[in-house]
């Protein structure tokens, strides 16, 4: 399963970020992920830090400009190639995203998560340093999506 995934697409605030400051745990895991990974970070950017926080890093970082910005997701996974994707969300916003990637990761964080992204996902993580550390040590991700 793991060995398709080329890109990891990550929501920012409330995933990767708490009031738009990126979390230390997001800051140990991000260098070691884009060894093997493109990495991907869409956000509405609602404190308007994301670029700031994240210019050290080897990343892309989209910037949604639509008015609905769950199509906006939707449509940038689809644009990578849905099925080298795996994605990690929280909010409502992400629900297609999630669905539509081959791997789709609810965190439950500070922020908590939207019943809709709940369901639309593969796999429920508690903390941003889970979901990350599953492409990290992919075993864990085959033992819990095996059939």
């Amino acid at each position: 399963m793991q060995r398709n995934i080329k890109h990891i697409i990550l929501d920012y605030n409330g995933t990767l970020a708490k009031d738009g400051i990126l979390l230390e745990e997001a800051k140990r895991l991000l260098p070691l992920l884009a060894k093997e990974y493109t990495l991907h970070v869409i956000t509405a950017d609602t404190f308007g830090s994301v670029k700031n926080e994240l210019k050290e890093y080897a990343l892309h970082v989209k910037v949604l400009e639509s008015a609905n910005h769950t199509l906006e997701k939707e449509a940038y996974i689809i644009a990578l190639n849905a099925s080298e994707c795996a994605a990690v969300g929280n909010g409502n916003n992400d629900v297609k995203m999630l669905q539509k990637a081959k791997i789709g990761i609810c965190l439950i964080g500070d922020e908590g998560c939207s019943t809709k992204s709940l369901l639309a996902s593969d796999i429920v993580c508690k903390s941003v340093t889970e979901a990350l550390e599953l492409f990290i040590y992919p075993k864990r991700l085959t033992a819990t999506l095996r059939v």
